[in-house]
């Protein structure tokens, strides 16, 4: 695998990664990883896109010291990961390697949804460490893939409705049993399960809880009403 994919990564042309963050001041994008292929990708070939959400931004260079340990321990129990590189743009003159461009795409996709909310906006500190998705029982008991979005366990439940559409989301917000497991792991102190109450509060006044919960309050109070 090693050998077919380095051959792949000496002739692409355009290296698309992530980004774990976005260096405000010294306009940097910051790329954790154990693998090591975010680094081919972004170094071999001539044109490098990092595409990185809106909210990944931090104030300067060194509140990595910060956050790079954060993330690694709460995700992979690790003091610091193996690679750990700042990209601040193409390769310039003096420079022998490196891609001849490099492109920053800002992604939105409905995060300013959850921005211009201030009771929800702090789900956006998220730095998708996974510790909240390894605690959780309803993620450990029906797996990832369960939830058919981008995100998953409990972040990806508070905030794939605002990024997606409540209507076809708001089952999400049900699927927990509010242990608050997912709250007290959190080490950036997001109260999951509280936002998991006002998604399904929000839901439920929008019309948009779902049949069986209908079925259920008709089987338990009557019929008394949608």
């Amino acid at each position: 695998a090693r050998h077919l994919l380095r051959d792949k990564y000496t002739t692409a042309e355009v290296g698309i990664t992530g980004g774990n963050f976005l260096i405000a001041k010294e306009g940097g994008v910051a790329v954790t990883e154990n693998e090591g292929n975010a680094r081919l990708s972004a170094t071999f070939p001539q044109l490098h896109i990092a595409v990185v959400g809106i909210e990944k931004v931090i104030p300067q260079l060194t509140d990595l010291d910060l956050f790079w340990p954060l993330l690694s321990t709460s995700g992979t129990g690790q003091q610091v990961t193996v690679y750990n590189t700042v990209y601040f743009g193409p390769r310039q003159p003096d420079e022998p390697d490196g891609p001849a461009e490099m492109v920053v795409i800002l992604l939105d996709n409905g995060r300013t949804n959850l921005l211009a909310r201030p009771d929800r906006r702090e789900a956006l500190r998220c730095i998708r460490c996974g510790a909240c998705l390894n605690v959780c029982p309803v993620y450990k008991n029906i797996g990832g893939h369960t939830y058919e979005t981008t995100y998953s366990g409990p972040i990806g439940s508070v905030i794939s409705p605002h990024l997606s559409g409540l209507k076809e989301h708001q089952h999400l917000s049900f699927a927990s049993s509010l242990c608050g497991a997912c709250t007290s792991v959190c080490p950036v102190r997001i109260n999951l399960h509280n936002l998991l109450l006002l998604n399904r509060q929000e839901s439920v006044a929008e019309g948009h809880n779902a049949l069986t919960e209908k079925v259920a309050r008709i089987n338990r109070f009557g019929n008394c009403g949608s």
